[in-house]
């Protein structure tokens, strides 16, 4: 990839693209008033899309509709409430085709079109009538400036909205990718994570999006964990309309290097925003690992220690117990000599080293505490064994983790 592909932060989330426009709206769906379940973007003309799904077997039926959808490898809408996960309902393959059907109707497009989605609790019926009372009013929240209504419509147990939006270049032209996330529990991917919808302007194939985004996803979704349980309705999808303008992406160079970047850069931004609002947590963990022999091992480090519910313990604690970071490196299954292993704290207020080649080194625990009060905390693994590096993102647990899923249901 050249270096001289750069990245522009810009305003407007999935409408900072040519030709998107976002809304969201209170249909009914959730009791309180003050809170959007109900949301849609929409793409003035029909651009390529791809997705990824959780791989838990049980799954959503939205997803299940919005796979049918994306076999011919386009879209030009997503609608997506809150409040009901529509999962494990008899007529919910029915609900999520008539929401399809609904909003194909207001917008005048097909509703193979249309990428369907739903979050919130599990086993619910899904009414389908204030859905249907709502979508005028759906329609008509369209605007450039909605993506942070239609990031508000997603959200559960969010206490922040996740968007994000990049400006870049391909073959002369300008081009903007940007994206909206919700998740904050059930956050342990494996080939999606939570619900996150990606807009773009730029031209690219069906194929090569699949391709980016199936190859991005290893390397940034998939390294987040919050509690180690896979949601059932996880999916994360793109739409590429092309009114940017470039010579359409068809294979690989250096325009496709340039759209992974800027993927990756929206990606990885929503990764941190998804970890650090993870349910009741206070603190971003990131855990890098470099010196590993090779990636699969990296990787596998990075995630078993952002996993390890000890360790998320001793953050939430400002506890410098780098014993749990040996410990989780220990069960990962991960070929590693555990005798080179050194760790290190660090954070705003500085960088402590507390372990080395495998064993314990004299550090100051008040200076220790001073770096791992902070909200953003690094983890950082070297593994002296190799030059391959990953990174995975995570949250403390805290008490509220366990008073929020108490009771999510009731």
């Amino acid at each position: 990839m050249k270096e001289s592909v750069k990245m522009k932060k810009v305003e407007g989330g999935v409408c900072a693209a040519k030709g998107f426009t976002a809304g969201g709206i209170h249909c009914g769906i959730r009791k309180n008033r003050d809170k959007k379940d109900l949301s849609v973007i929409f793409s003035e003309v029909p651009g390529t899309a791809a997705a990824v799904y959780t791989t838990n077997l049980v799954k959503g039926a939205p997803l299940v509709v919005t796979k049918q959808h994306l076999a011919d490898g386009k879209a030009q809408a997503v609608i997506c409430n809150s409040g009901n996960a529509n999962t494990c309902n008899a007529n919910g393959i029915e609900i999520a085709q008539q929401m399809s059907g609904l909003l194909a109707d207001e917008l005048g497009i097909g509703a193979n079109d249309v990428i369907v989605a739903s979050t919130g609790v599990i086993g619910q019926p899904l009414d389908i009538e204030p859905i249907a009372g709502g979508m005028k009013a759906l329609g008509a929240s369209l605007s450039k400036d909605g993506s942070t209504d239609a990031a508000e419509g997603i959200m559960t147990t969010d206490t922040i909205k996740k968007e994000i939006a990049v400006e870049f270049e391909l073959g002369g032209k300008t081009c903007r990718i940007g994206g909206i996330a919700k998740g904050s529990g059930m956050i342990h991917p494996d080939m999606a994570t939570m619900l996150v919808f990606i807009t773009t302007d730029a031209a690219i194939s069906s194929a090569m999006l699949q391709k980016a985004l199936s190859g991005d996803i290893q390397s940034t979704f998939n390294m987040i964990s919050v509690d180690g349980d896979t949601s059932t309705n996880d999916m994360v999808c793109v739409i590429a309309n092309g009114l940017a303008g470039n010579e359409p992406v068809t294979g690989e160079g250096e325009d496709f290097s340039a759209f992974m970047k800027a993927l990756n850069t929206v990606t990885v931004s929503l990764c941190r925003m998804l970890a650090g609002d993870g349910e009741g947590a206070t603190k971003l963990l990131e855990c890098t690992v470099t010196g590993a022999s090779d990636l699969k091992c990296a990787k596998t480090v990075a995630k078993s220690v952002i996993c390890s519910s000890l360790l998320k313990a001793a953050m939430f604690g400002a506890d410098a117990n780098w014993g749990r970071v040996l410990c989780a490196i220990g069960y990962s299954k991960a070929d590693v000599d555990v005798n080179k292993i050194d760790v290190s704290f660090r954070s705003p207020k500085g960088e402590i080293c507390v372990c080395r080649n495998g064993a314990g080194v004299e550090f100051s625990e008040e200076k220790a505490k001073e770096i791992l009060l902070e909200k953003e905390i690094e983890i950082l693994v070297e593994l002296n064994s190799g030059t391959a590096s990953s990174k995975a993102w995570g949250c403390d647990l805290t008490y509220d983790y366990v008073k929020i899923n108490g009771d999510y249901r009731t």
